[in-house]
């Protein structure tokens, strides 16, 4: 379906897409351009597919290059991305030459003539160093930097402060150490993609059933790539603490992002936790990318959990919540933005299995509990993280530097 910025006008109302037209005329024709790592998995590339083209359709000419990266580049960014989040590193002369040298020659063919440049997260962070600098560069990290690995820290931090400001998902984030203005952007779900539209039960059954899935019990899942910092293993556990009390079952739905070469490792563990719970014939392991599943899947579950020790944002808990699904997930990164504890799920430390095992079971037990807290949870929701509110956010950006 076409993105159109008056479908989402049922949604959020007339008054948010007339503010959105008017000022975005005013940077009509302004020249404004993305550049990440990767054009689907993970959520910005999911963000982008959806701002880029409504940009466009109000008159920005809004454009969107994909760095090229290796396997060696990924791996390595992969551990600049977990040291950012607090692991060790050993930064090694080799790593900072793969790092550069592809930074590099993706400039040679990659030509900013821009009135603005916005670059997501480390993998393309060192590209400013290889242009002569004529306009406004943003620096958006969508990663929980609230504890990084100083090593790490210390050296990525002169390529943000060659940036003209740095934009992050939550206040715990701001650096005080930086030289350079920091603003909050929160991430958003677009409601009108596959993954959020409107579903008919017969739709969910088809796409449930396609992949063996049935409804004859009710449904617990996290929905995630196959990453360490998702703790798949971790909700297997709490899976089994909960079928003690109740019957269910749990569908674990994942996919491999194209920049992060540590999944294939992650899926290879959870297969084994599974072949060893006695529970294994309620447990569904799907590697799968499709957002109509997704979508389907999230509108069944009676209860998704989200699992992480480490959290950007989160925006599957989002995802689930429009939807009018109580979320279980852990106090960390950006999730309790999304999750109102005792309002439209639960909040516990991530490494309590038995809190989450006990939220899961009184919702399980409580219908009348799961729908209060879904219809809370959707109009959190929608006040708070869809793609209109990030377009009002960002466009308070583009106006401090060509308005």
């Amino acid at each position: 379906m076409a993105k159109n910025l008056k479908s989402y006008e049922k949604i959020v109302g007339k008054d948010i897409i007339n503010e959105i037209h008017i000022r975005s005329e005013k940077l009509s024709k302004k020249n404004i351009v993305c550049i990440n790592s990767t054009y689907q998995g993970g959520g910005v590339a999911e963000i982008l597919n959806s701002l880029v083209f409504l940009f466009n359709e109000v008159g920005i000419n809004f454009g969107w290059r994909i760095l090229h990266g290796s396997p060696d580049f990924f791996t390595i960014t992969k551990k600049f991305h977990n040291a950012l989040q607090g692991e060790k590193i050993n930064l090694s002369a080799r790593k900072r030459n793969v790092y550069l040298e592809l930074n590099r020659r993706f400039s040679t063919y990659t030509h900013l003539k821009h009135d603005l440049v916005i670059v997501h997260d480390p993998q393309p962070l060192p590209l400013i160093n290889y242009y002569q600098k004529t306009q406004p560069w943003i620096y958006r990290c969508h990663i929980d930097i609230s504890t990084p690995n100083p090593l790490i820290w210390n050296y990525l931090r002169p390529f943000i402060e060659k940036y003209d400001r740095l934009v992050i998902s939550k206040e715990d984030y701001v650096k005080h150490d930086l030289k350079i203005p920091q603003s909050i952007i929160q991430p958003a779900i677009d409601p009108i993609s596959p993954k959020n539209e409107a579903l008919s039960e017969q739709t969910i059954k088809k796409y449930l059933n396609k992949h063996g899935v049935t409804l004859d019990k009710p449904i617990i899942s996290q929905i995630s790539r196959f990453d360490k910092w998702k703790c798949p293993t971790e909700v297997i556990e709490i899976f089994e603490q909960v079928r003690k009390k109740t019957d269910c079952q749990l569908v674990l739905l994942g996919s491999f992002a194209s920049d992060d070469p540590e999944g294939q490792k992650m899926f290879e563990k959870v297969v084994k936790k599974v072949e060893k719970s006695k529970h294994r014939p309620d447990i569904k392991l799907l590697l799968i990318e499709s957002d109509i599943l997704v979508n389907a899947l999230q509108r069944a579950s009676s209860v998704v959990i989200q699992k992480s020790s480490k959290e950007g944002f989160g925006l599957v808990v989002s995802e689930a919540l429009y939807k009018g699904t109580p979320v279980v997930a852990s106090k960390v990164g950006g999730i309790p933005l999304q999750v109102i504890n005792g309002v439209n799920g639960y909040l516990h430390n991530p490494d309590d299995i038995k809190g989450f095992a006990d939220s899961t079971i009184k919702l399980l037990k409580d219908e009348k509990l799961r729908q209060v807290f879904g219809q809370n949870g959707k109009q959190h929701v929608i006040n708070n993280f869809l793609i209109t509110k990030l377009m009002l956010d960002w466009l308070n950006i583009f106006e401090r530097y060509l308005g």
